[in-house]
């Protein structure tokens, strides 16, 4: 150790981590989700049953707009060339090709058109956001009563209607988006919904296609892919909370806690929602009893044991964007006493800390100079016994050596991560973080910054927050993608 005040700890590199594609294959893998698919296929393409062939796709357009679907349909089963991200984005060589099902449009009792004089209405209308999400889930429940002839539903938002999207004021926040995706949840509806500025006048159809192809895939109940080498029989959790106001006392507030329940390779099971009592709030962040977090967790383990045939698991991983509290650590160790270990990480995105990379100097005497790309994506350095800053963001080489930051610019800034409960070395902790940044199935993108426990817990607590009944039984995360 260097006396100097101002020196830092060593860091360390965790490697990029691989995906598998195939339930029995191991060698089937890559860290490279799309060159991945287009190598070998889906994960979930060798399980029977698991998606339907063909994929059966409903439409809900403006009118006169239904063409616009299925000239989608039609332009996802075509090849195409990338114009961007280069390094990264590979050919799309068309739905069948790479998924192995077709995907066609569903009968046509599933083709709704909203009425011709809609645009008209919403612009007389005092709120037009409202009278847009009440058409909007009128045309849903008429689908519903066709469940049996689609398997995911097609939203076309037109360009008129962007300005009628969202809609915030003093009592209201209103979100078109969060407001379906609560609605579909409920009802068991597999829900894309594609906004005609960006899904059909993008230049770049390669990377439209790719996004889309995906999310059709994932939202019809396929796996693209997993995590690989990953400890068996572990969980990942992630908590979030939603305030949510009173219906009539604009004063009183509820909490809902949203418990998200993950498989050892990332594979989101489901997700439980429901009102807590024994809760205080600091700083709108609610932290729950001991009592109550114990029901939390015992929940979370009824998931689990759902789709793992009984079996608890032997190691609990659980992530959470606000400190642990006493209280809530006692009702962890409740909930999991026969855990093997219990990890309670606190993932804090807003931290002061930058990392450069200086490359090393060209001759003997000279300095570092910063380097063309910013630190390695997986770099992390221990701060002390409990916390350690790790980059989910950063430059990950592509073939051929080729340099390549997700983001383009700026600087990455770090997580800070802090272990509240657990033991061992953190570098099993940045790898399963790193990781899980990996397992969003509604883009093309090679990671996000934050984990997908506490990526799907902001969009859990944002949806959540507007649901207009919510029911304490579990959800599957397909219908939020």
């Amino acid at each position: 150790m260097s006396p100097s005040p101002y020196s830092l700890p060593a860091h360390y590199i965790v490697p990029e981590p691989e995906l598998i594609f195939h339930p029995e294959r191991s060698s089937d893998r890559d860290h490279h989700p799309l060159r991945g698919l287009l190598t070998y296929g889906p994960f979930s393409r060798s399980i029977i049953t698991q998606v339907c062939d063909p994929i059966r796709v409903a439409f809900v357009t403006a009118y006169g707009q239904g063409g616009l679907a299925t000239s989608l349909l039609s332009e996802v089963e075509s090849r195409h060339m990338p114009k961007e991200r280069r390094a990264y984005l590979l050919e799309f060589p068309g739905f069948q090709r790479l998924f192995g099902v077709r995907v066609v449009p569903a009968a046509t009792t599933c083709h709704i058109e909203l009425p011709s004089g809609l645009e008209s209405d919403l612009a007389r209308s005092q709120k037009p956001h409202i009278l847009l999400a009440d058409t909007l889930t009128r045309a849903l429940s008429h689908l519903q009563a066709n469940r049996n002839e689609f398997d995911v539903v097609l939203l076309v938002v037109p360009t008129a209607w962007e300005q009628w999207l969202v809609f915030r004021d003093e009592g209201e926040d209103f979100d078109l988006h969060d407001y379906l995706k609560a609605v579909t949840a409920a009802r068991n509806l597999p829900l894309q919904i594609l906004r005609e500025t960006r899904a059909f006048t993008y230049p770049c159809r390669c990377s439209v296609m790719w996004r889309v192809a995906i999310a059709l895939y994932c939202k019809a109940g396929g796996i693209p892919w997993k995590l690989a080498d990953v400890e068996a029989d572990t969980a990942h959790i992630g908590l979030s909370y939603a305030l949510r106001s009173h219906p009539t006392d604009t004063q009183a507030r509820f909490i809902t806690c949203c418990s998200q329940v993950f498989d050892a390779d990332g594979v989101g099971l489901e997700f439980i929602a429901y009102d807590v009592d024994d809760v205080r709030v600091e700083r709108n962040d609610p932290y729950l009893g001991r009592g109550e977090m114990r029901r939390v967790m015992s929940r979370s383990l009824a998931l689990y044991q759902r789709r793992n045939a009984g079996r608890v698991p032997k190691r609990v991983v659980i992530h959470k964007s606000t400190p642990f509290k006493p209280e809530e650590i006692d009702g962890c160790f409740d909930a999991w006493p026969n855990t093997r270990g219990l990890d309670l990480i606190h993932i804090q995105q807003d931290v002061m800390w930058r990392g450069v990379q200086i490359n090393p100097p060209q001759r003997s005497g000279a300095k570092g100079t910063p380097g063309r790309y910013p630190c390695r994506r997986g770099s992390y350095m221990q701060l002390d016994g409990r916390n350690v800053l790790l980059w989910t963001q950063g430059n990950v080489p592509m073939a051929g050596q080729k340099d390549f930051f997700k983001e383009g610019k700026a600087i990455p800034a770090p997580l800070l991560l802090s272990r509240f409960a657990g033991h061992g070395l953190f570098d099993q902790t940045c790898r399963e973080v790193l990781g899980l940044c990996k397992m969003n199935w509604n883009h093309d993108g090679l990671y996000d910054r934050l984990p997908v426990t506490m990526a799907y817990a902001k969009v859990l607590a944002r949806t959540v927050k507007r649901m207009p009944h919510l029911a304490p039984r579990p959800y599957q995360f397909r219908f939020l993608m």
